[in-house]
């Protein structure tokens, strides 16, 4: 039986375990506080409409309980992974995959990438600072993800289930591996959709253009992404932010498979719909700010491209969280951000 360990079972994390719990697959789940508590109590709750599915998990705070895996799914965002890394070490055998199911440019983006830069093989600082991941797992074990679903958790213990089911998953070096395949095969099986790409990276681009742009603009303002496309000026200055994310992606060999209007009105047909940035600030959680922004202006600054609109609007988001306790201020990531028309002094290759 496939093993597999949902490290950070919170809201996506939760979803994906009770779909590997539905397949068959030998599921256990790192969790903390009062969301372990409850589970370890009454079971991972699903709620889905107007339905609501228990299921019994091995659930600890202790991953030396738990042995090797076959995978070992990160659902943690990615701040807040590297002050837990050594916790990671008693599921890690020989062959263990590892899938970062974050938002953002993933720490692994850069292997196989063949970007013809000199990015390539290396880390981001904004996601990885000082390579703490690529260093302790590796890049051959990554396994890519690309996160759909929007799900959230109203109460210790429960998981509620609010729209999409999609994660796209593949290789850093776009093979169709066996690994991926039976990853794929038993998401599938639980009930989600987990196509198998080889162009991963495209299909990164593409969810992040709405993420750097989108996210800021409703953080800052409180508005749902229907209010912001239907806002004259709020619009065109999501349609400048995902020009410069074009750019920037294209430099570094992504496809852009449709059009920015195209993209803009499919988040603004979403009526009501907040992201999750906005919905961090709502609830007083620390801000998932540099993997989706602070990421595509490290690496526009490495490649000497200039991101005027991107640029301010991080630099307020950034001000917010730091105001509001939810954002960490980094001089060394900003330092670098401020860096338009030279590549960073940071730029290593590894």
């Amino acid at each position: 039986m496939t093993r597999i360990c949902v490290f950070g079972a919170g809201a996506i994390g939760g979803y994906l375990a009770a779909a590997l719990l539905v397949a068959g697959a030998d599921v256990s789940i790192v969790a903390r506080g009062r969301h372990l508590a409850a589970i370890r109590s009454s079971g991972l709750k699903l709620r889905q409409q107007k339905s609501e599915r228990t299921f019994r998990v091995r659930a600890t705070d202790d991953p030396r309980e738990l042995g090797e895996q076959d995978y070992v799914i990160v659902g943690l965002k990615a701040h807040a992974v590297a002050p837990v890394i050594d916790l990671f070490k008693p599921l890690l055998g020989p062959a263990t995959a590892v899938v970062p199911a974050v938002n953002g440019v993933p720490w692994w983006y850069f292997h196989h990438a063949n970007s013809g830069t000199s990015l390539d093989e290396t880390w981001l600082e904004s996601v990885d600072p000082g390579g703490v991941q690529w260093q302790f797992f590796g890049p051959d074990r990554a396994i890519g993800c690309v996160v759909y679903p929007a799900c959230d958790i109203p109460e210790p213990g429960v998981v509620r289930h609010l729209s999409g089911n999609r994660f796209t998953i593949g290789e850093p070096d776009g093979s169709q591996s066996e690994r991926v395949r039976l990853l794929s095969e038993l998401m599938i099986t639980g009930g989600l959709k987990a196509p198998r790409k080889r162009g991963l990276r495209d299909e990164i681009w593409i969810k992040l253009w709405g993420n750097c742009s989108f996210n800021p603009v409703s953080a800052l303002t409180g508005a749902s992404l229907d209010i912001i496309g239907a806002n004259g000026g709020c619009r065109q200055l999501v349609q400048d932010i995902m020009g410069e994310c074009r750019a920037v992606g294209e430099a570094i060999g992504a496809r852009f498979a449709i059009g920015i209007e195209q993209r803009i009105r499919g988040g603004a047909e979403i009526v009501g719909h907040k992201p999750s940035t906005t919905h961090d600030i709502e609830l007083g959680r620390p801000l998932e700010i540099d993997p989706i922004v602070s990421s595509v202006i490290e690496i526009a600054r490495r490649l000497n491209i200039a991101t005027p609109h991107l640029d301010s609007i991080a630099a307020l988001l950034r001000l917010k969280g730091q105001i509001l306790g939810l954002y960490e201020r980094k001089p060394s990531l900003e330092a670098l951000i401020l860096k338009r028309h030279q590549v960073s002094q940071t730029s290593r290759r590894h």
